[in-house]
């Protein structure tokens, strides 16, 4: 059972697995020791079950691309599933037909040996799997025909950007997709001449016949073509984005015991890298995609400008260029933390600002004896729309809440603005000390109008306090009666700041203060979905018009139903948009405090 035509294929296989085990081992290495920690205390915990069924779920039947798109969804599985699945119950074929045993490259090339070996003997339902491996080879066969019609037309796929490969990629993608058209015409060539094989390859091998090919020539070179094309790829695979079909399955694994990605670059981050399938999902829904047509610097193009050792030194401006909306890792059916990966990169090689004087204002501002009160931080861009932080105290008083408003007096950033441009140190300083005035008020909750701000306080502080984004506080002040609106006519949409929903996760109390006012209008484009408002902190790239255009679609996606008004529940989201057109924009905390009443 040997013929020297399965020499590539055998090379191919022990350097995909050589080659990948020296990457992981050394991605592995550069864990930082909390992370290496907390492997070595849960590497068998019950997590590993959860894993194994996303891994399954994601890697293998591609759920949340199916999500964004069926057909795309169906072309990804039939590519992925349908593979494994030949591999599988090829490798069962195999088992059955060979009871003393035999060479793991036997299963892969069994049409070919089983009518020339005597150790390859017949079983009970030997043609059923015949019939079944044609049946799964047809399968994959159509994801790759979907595939090659979404080379020439994306759209209905779903896709209106397809993602731009290197030449490494794309020599790995002719690779896989002559795979499968080789394995039928040399499987046909076999049956043409020995009449073995399911449906699908004896019906192959009857046209060979009826062409009048000379199949004894044919037969050989297609397979050795077929090894040829196997091994080649399984070479290039470490070194192109086909690597994700495995690290995938490790990051999902990683993500699940608790790791994610730190302000520097390390182990995990490198498994994100090449978790990255290159899919290009990420590219449409991108602000900055549509409706600049700005369609090379969306995360799929930052991960491959990295892992590719940033050959064109564009990684830096791919990263700055950017509005950290979120729209990107939402969309990501791998969940990469790009908006990290970006800040990692940005942070690299940035020297410190202000020196001399940084955060010496901070020293005039002192913690209030605020004990059994809660503390409101307004946040710079809520300083510059005072309307909301003038309603948030009307809502405070109509509460009976005795509260401390932290940044009344001095504006006092939250630091992340300065972390999001890549300024670490400046942005650990701020934090380092809003934390010491914050423990030292004594305040017993921290509420915040700002969507940037609750990110931060959230995710970014360590403070032994509940924190509160004023939409949660005044939902919460509405279930418990503590204060009363009266309920307009007025016709209202809402606007998800990307902050506060997909960098939050807040959707639903936004929508319940709105509702206790007025009525609420649906959007075509909400929630995860909600279109970034353009005017970001994120971004110092994109122009003003550019800006102008991004917010002018979110408005036009707002005022589609004609409302009264739009409401939204950030300082700059409402600032941006209220330059959009006539319909007025105001706060949820606006629209409350408008409609408040005396307690019944």
């Amino acid at each position: 059972m040997f013929s020297l035509f399965v020499i590539p294929f055998c090379i191919g296989v022990v350097l995909l697995f050589a080659i990948s085990a020296m990457k992981y081992v050394r991605w592995i290495r550069q864990f930082d020791k909390r992370q290496q920690v907390v492997i070595r205390h849960n590497i068998w915990s019950w997590r590993f079950l959860p894993a194994i069924w996303e891994a399954f779920r994601e890697g293998l039947l591609h759920w949340r691309i199916t999500r964004h798109h069926f057909l795309l969804g169906y072309m990804h599985r039939s590519l992925a599933f349908g593979w494994f699945l030949l591999i599988v119950v090829g490798a069962v074929q195999a088992i059955l037909a060979c009871p003393d045993g035999h060479p793991f490259y036997v299963a892969i090339f069994f049409n070919f040996f089983e009518p020339r070996s005597e150790h390859i003997v017949a079983f009970a339902r030997s043609q059923t799997y015949a019939h079944v491996m044609d049946a799964l080879l047809l399968y994959v066969l159509s994801g790759l025909t979907l595939a090659a019609f979404k080379k020439v037309w994306s759209r209905p796929l779903g896709m209106r950007q397809t993602t731009r490969h290197n030449l490494v990629d794309r020599v790995a993608k002719f690779c896989l997709w002559c795979i499968f058209p080789l394995r039928l015409l040399a499987e046909g060539a076999t049956s043409a001449i020995y009449h073995n094989g399911g449906f699908l390859v004896t019906s192959l091998g009857s046209l060979m016949n009826a062409m009048g090919l000379d199949n004894e020539i044919f037969e050989y070179h297609l397979w050795v073509l077929y090894s040829l094309a196997l091994g080649a790829f399984f070479t290039l695979m470490p070194f192109t984005r086909y690597m994700h079909i495995f690290t995938e399955v490790f990051l999902i694994y990683f993500r699940r015991l608790g790791l994610h990605d730190t302000a520097r670059k390390d182990g995990y981050t490198l498994f994100e890298l090449s978790a990255c399938s290159r899919c290009g999902i990420c590219i449409d829904g991108c602000p900055i995609s549509n409706p600049l047509g700005i369609n090379n610097i969306q995360g799929v193009y930052l991960l491959q400008n990295i892992r590719n050792k940033d050959l064109w030194k564009q990684s830096v401006n791919i990263a700055e260029n950017c509005l950290v909306c979120g729209r990107c890792s939402t969309d990501c059916p791998v969940q990469i933390d790009l908006e990290t990966i970006r800040r990692q990169v940005r942070s690299k090689d940035k020297a410190p600002i202000d020196k001399a004087s940084g955060y010496q204002y901070l020293k005039s501002v002192h913690a209030f004896n605020a004990v059994g009160r809660v503390g409101y931080f307004g946040g710079c861009m809520s300083h510059l729309t005072p309307g909301i932080t003038e309603a948030m105290e009307a809502i405070f008083r109509a509460a009976g809440q005795d509260y401390w408003y932290m940044d009344k007096e001095r504006t006092i950033c939250c630091g992340r603005p300065l972390l999001q441009q890549g300024f670490l140190q400046q942005a650990e300083e701020l934090r380092h000390r809003n934390s010491e005035l914050i423990a030292r008020s004594g305040v017993t909750m921290l509420i915040t109008s700002c969507p940037i701000c609750y990110q931060s306080f959230t995710k970014e502080y360590h403070l032994n306090i509940p924190v509160m984004h004023h939409s949660e506080y005044i939902a919460r002040m509405l279930q418990e009666g503590r204060i009363h609106a009266e309920r307009s006519a007025l016709r209202v949409t809402y606007h998800d700041p990307c902050e506060l929903g997909r960098g939050c996760g807040i959707y639903t109390p936004p929508r319940e203060v709105i509702q206790a006012a007025a009525t609420l209008v649906p959007t075509r484009h909400e929630q995860e979905q909600s279109l970034c408002c353009g005017i970001n902190l994120g971004n110092t790239v994109i122009s003003n018009g550019q800006q102008g255009m991004i917010r002018d679609r979110a408005y036009q996606n707002l005022t589609e139903p004609k409302p009264d008004m739009v409401a939204t529940a950030c300082p700059m989201c409402k600032k941006a948009l209220a330059r959009g057109g006539e319909t007025p924009v105001r706060d949820i905390a606006e629209i409350i405090a408008a409609q408040l009443t005396p307690a019944q």
